[in-house]
């Protein structure tokens, strides 16, 4: 069952235990794509998984990544993408229409072994839903009927 966004913003206010800074050792590390504009979700989805033992890797809380986009920052962002264990993409409607999120994707996919390719898909406050484009291509993280999330792979 794909996440409800609101799911996401309200895991945003719970206590961060730990931002990304570099990879602990024995946990997952995940770059998370994500639109800007979906800081909140994303923040959401960050603590979930950091609850579940994961570290999740978002550029903007990166101190090195530079202040305006550009072959810097799109260095860093292939080079954070290669080195994570997955790569996550939160699908939402800003995600779907960013000019950054479908090239990560894309570099993912050039880049990682497909089942290390998640989608996160999402539902928003009108009940619509987003990702399905990607559901027959990537495995997806959904919520289970207790709310905890649960990685569904493809193969």
């Amino acid at each position: 069952m794909a996440i409800y966004q609101y799911e996401l913003s309200n895991a945003s206010f719970r206590k961060q235990q730990r931002v990304f800074s570099s990879p602990s050792i024995g946990r997952p590390t995940a770059f998370l794509s994500h639109s800007h504009k979906d800081n909140q979700q994303a923040l959401g989805l960050q603590q979930m998984l950091i609850e579940q033992g994961w570290d999740i890797y978002i550029d903007w809380q990166d101190q090195k990544m530079p202040e305006r986009p550009d072959a810097e920052t799109a260095r860093r962002i292939k080079n954070a993408i290669v080195h994570a264990n997955w790569f996550l993409f939160l699908a939402t409607e800003n995600s779907m229409s960013s000019r950054w999120c479908p090239w990560e994707i894309g570099y993912a996919d050039g880049k990682k072994n497909l089942n290390n390719i998640v989608i996160v898909p999402t539902v928003d406050s009108s009940g619509r839903h987003h990702g399905n484009e990607y559901l027959q291509l990537y495995s997806r993280i959904d919520t289970t009927p207790n709310g905890a999330l649960a990685l569904t792979m493809l193969h």
